[in-house]
């Protein structure tokens, strides 16, 4: 992202979206002969100065909700980072920001590094702010009809 594209983008905080910047920090391992870079999140400053690359916006879906009360009634919630697979010592480009453990989930899979650290209480505060305004989702299951995938006995 050129430096012009960043300074287009601002800073952002309101009911669904928080921009957010994520302390990431890299870490040399060495392994007999080898040395690798690896990445460990480290924390988050919730009020960044300005946009830069290490920005991201924490969006919440109305269709995840029931997944932000799980993490919320967990002992310690958790924001989790999706990295892009990095092969060299640059700057890894973030993929998203989540607080849904099932969304950060389907990366696991991928060729993605997925980070998480403890979520700031402002964030707890903001995310029940917005599940007390949208209510709790509960998923319901609807009842079979009554003889639905039997035999007809004839």
């Amino acid at each position: 992202m050129s430096k012009q594209q960043a300074a287009d983008i601002k800073l952002e905080k309101n009911e669904e979206l928080w921009s957010i910047e994520c302390g990431l920090v890299s870490h040399e391992i060495t392994t007999g002969i080898w040395v690798t870079t690896q990445w460990q999140l480290a924390g988050f400053e919730l009020s960044p100065e300005s946009y830069n690359q290490r920005v991201a916006t924490l969006q919440l879906h109305r269709d995840e909700r029931t997944d932000y009360r799980f993490n919320l009634s967990s002992h310690q919630p958790k924001l989790f980072l999706v990295l892009d697979s990095i092969e060299s010592d640059e700057e890894p480009n973030i993929v998203t920001l989540t607080a849904a453990q099932s969304v950060a989930s389907q990366y696991m899979d991928g060729d993605y590094l997925v980070l998480s650290n403890d979520m700031p209480l402002p964030v707890q505060a903001w995310m029940e702010a917005f599940i007390g305004r949208h209510g709790e989702l509960l998923e319901q299951r609807r009842k079979k009809r009554k003889g639905a995938g039997r035999a007809s006995g004839n």
